[in-house]
């Protein structure tokens, strides 16, 4: 149990998801051929063995998955925005995270919620059939490869370096 808590903020849930869109964002400018594959990223990512907040679901409380899931995408949007705002315009990164997310956010009236009426019921039974959990550790270890060797592909150093450089700047 320890270990989950640790480690519980690296799944293939809205940050690892964002993290994806982000980088997507940075390789393909054009929205008409960036969103469609920021969507189709997220069911490529699920189908790849990891561990995320749904994998032991029944062990934990509604409410605890709730507030779990609000800190992701907070975390998942902080994350994408301090690496690539310098790369990709706002709007679109934006954009890009929500469509890379969107599966999540059509299933979650239905898991989180109980409303299972079309679309949500569906998105719901899609994602629990595609969903490809794996224990910890090495439910952990496939995301971390999977988002970075995304991170990689897509990844400006130069950006990366010049927003680091920044935030020293601003904590000094």
């Amino acid at each position: 149990m320890c270990q989950a808590r640790i480690f519980w903020f690296f799944y293939m849930t809205a940050t690892a998801h964002a993290l994806i869109g982000a980088s997507l964002a940075a390789k393909f400018s054009n929205p008409l051929l960036g969103i469609p594959l920021a969507i189709l990223s997220h069911f490529i990512f699920d189908i790849i063995p990891h561990w995320d907040l749904g994998t032991n679901h029944r062990n934990k409380s509604m409410t605890r998955l709730r507030i779990e899931a609000v800190f992701d995408v907070l975390l998942g949007f902080g994350l994408s925005f301090l690496i690539f705002s310098r790369a990709v315009d706002p709007i679109y990164l934006f954009i890009m995270i929500i469509a890379a997310q969107l599966p999540d956010w059509l299933e979650a009236p239905a898991f989180m919620f109980g409303i299972n009426i079309p679309p949500f019921s569906w998105m719901d039974w899609v994602g629990h059939k595609i969903q490809s959990r794996m224990q910890l550790p090495w439910g952990l270890v496939t995301q971390i490869i999977a988002v970075g060797i995304a991170l990689l592909i897509s990844v400006n150093f130069a950006d990366i370096k010049d927003t680091l450089a920044s935030l020293l700047l601003l904590a000094s």
